[in-house]
């Protein structure tokens, strides 16, 4: 019988995924729209020098938090003094590093075709990680206390404001300062309104005493980041360094729209997630029952989205951009695929995470790490962007299935049991994306291969479900409707 607790624990947990999701989905739908106005406007070489950036972009976040968000999250009652010492650590960082990579903008410049016009870009660009590391506490404060509907609002209200000045400058002839001053804005609007909601201001110390607490759980954090960050930027690197930034632009297109479905159902997963699990991190038997309850909830909306984004792949782009991106079609498709197996990678670290195995986490990166490593030495010779991109493909299957056996020994859940929690969706997903698969060669205008596609999906996806007595499907229905505070 549920415990008053539980049941308190089970509406915070359903209130912060729902949050969650409107932060993300209502995130995606106005990336989508100012998105596909600036993929129309701008060429694939404005891209693919944006891309450029974003690889070194992604390793300056890395460095500002260095872990400690993620400490923070993983650390049961972190107190003012914690929360202050990692902030006043994250300012000094970002600062340090933002100059460094000032001085370095040449030579940026001269690893991507020897393109000048990275220069001035970049001394632009790096602004964002600095603006965004001010924001860092203030965010991990209100997922730790999983309060984030202020979060969902500042990302939508500074995705609004950034799109629309990207847009704007983007129709006035600006190029690719338009995805340059679209960054840095959105960061500004975002920090901004995290430090005038979040009520919090940090204290003037620095603490060694906090700082040494989240060391252990931060280093080797930021060690997995770091490998991961490797592993998801790697491509772009080798596509605009080995190839072209007209190549990179292609890539850059697929690998975004293919992420909108991935990395937005992995970050509702860690944000809503992570402090729940912590929370029961001592209790073997509390920890499995929402483990199994968190696989079968992924996987029931993980499978029919990422594999439902692939089999639309070619109506959604042509109805989006026209004809345009077409060379990145066969890539976002490949990648959406891709993206099941990258986000069934998180929520094994995110167990991890939350029973503190650090160095476990670590070797998973390294095994993730080593096997794209692999892939590419296999791949990049032979001149195509799409024999690379099926070897990330290749390489994220076999990094899965070595990391899911791992999982299953460091947390005791069998790992029968954490296949069979998923294989009902991803059959019935299989077969979703079989039928829709019928229909994508019609000699018909896009919008109706596309409405097509989703109500056939949609209706075999749903029915099969339901037939079956899935408890899932019943639970987010009542939820959406509004019955779930009552079945509690």
């Amino acid at each position: 019988m549920p415990t008053p607790a539980d049941n308190s624990l089970k509406l915070k947990t359903a209130r912060t995924v729902k949050w969650n999701a409107i932060d993300r989905f209502g995130s995606q739908l106005v990336y989508l729209v100012t998105g596909v106005v600036l993929a129309n406007v701008l060429s694939k070489e404005d891209f693919g020098l944006v891309g450029a950036l974003l690889v070194f972009q992604a390793f300056a976040i890395l460095f500002v938090d260095s872990g400690f968000g993620a400490a923070l999250l993983r650390e049961k009652n972190p107190d003012e003094r914690d929360y202050s010492t990692v902030f006043w650590f994250n300012l000094a960082v970002s600062i340090g590093v933002y100059w460094i990579l000032w001085f370095c903008a040449p030579l940026i410049a001269d690893i991507f075709q020897g393109d000048r016009r990275l220069i001035p870009l970049s001394k632009v660009m790096f602004l964002t990680f600095v603006i965004n590391g001010l924001a860092i506490v203030q965010t991990n404060r209100l997922m730790k206390r999983m309060d984030v509907r202020q979060i969902a609002v500042a990302n939508i209200v500074a995705l609004t404001t950034s799109g629309a000045l990207g847009v704007g400058l983007a129709l006035g002839g600006f190029g690719v300062w338009s995805l340059v001053w679209q960054s840095v804005a959105n960061a500004f609007v975002k920090t901004a309104w995290l430090w005038a909601t979040g009520h919090w201001w940090p204290s003037a110390g620095f603490h060694m005493e906090s700082m040494r607490k989240i060391w252990r759980i931060g280093l080797s954090v930021f060690s997995s980041s770091m490998l991961n960050t490797i592993c998801l930027h790697i491509y772009s690197f080798v596509v605009g360094a080995f190839y072209s930034l007209s190549a990179l632009g292609v890539y850059t297109q697929a690998d975004k729209w293919s992420k909108m479905g991935s990395a937005s159902i992995s970050q509702v997963l860690t944000a809503s997630f992570v402090p729940l699990m912590s929370r029961v991190q001592d209790s073997p038997d509390d920890f499995h029952r929402y483990m199994r309850k968190v696989n079968r909830f992924t996987a029931f909306i993980l499978f029919p989205v990422l594999l439902g984004l692939a089999v639309v792949g070619a109506p959604l782009f042509h109805l989006l951009f026209g004809n345009k991106w077409d060379d990145a079609i066969p890539l976002f498709q490949i990648l959406a695929v891709r993206g099941v197996f990258v986000v069934l990678l998180s929520l094994c670290s995110n167990y991890l995470l939350a029973l503190g195995k650090g160095k476990l986490l670590m070797t998973v990166e390294v095994i993730k790490d080593a096997l794209i490593f692999i892939a590419i030495l296999l791949t990049v010779f032979g001149h195509s962007v799409t024999l690379l991109v099926w070897g990330q493909l290749w390489a994220s299957v076999a990094t899965w299935a070595i990391v899911v056996w791992l999982t299953s020994r460091a947390t005791a859940y069998p790992l029968a049991s954490a296949l069979r929690d998923m294989a009902p969706f991803a059959l019935t997903a299989a077969a979703m994306t079989a039928g829709c698969a019928l229909l994508v060669n019609l000699d018909l205008h896009p919008v109706i291969i596309l409405a097509s596609q989703l109500l056939l999906g949609t209706t075999i996806y749903i029915s099969t479900l339901y037939l079956s007595h899935t408890p899932e499907l019943k639970e987010a229905s009542g939820y959406l409707l509004g019955r779930f505070r009552k079945k509690i």
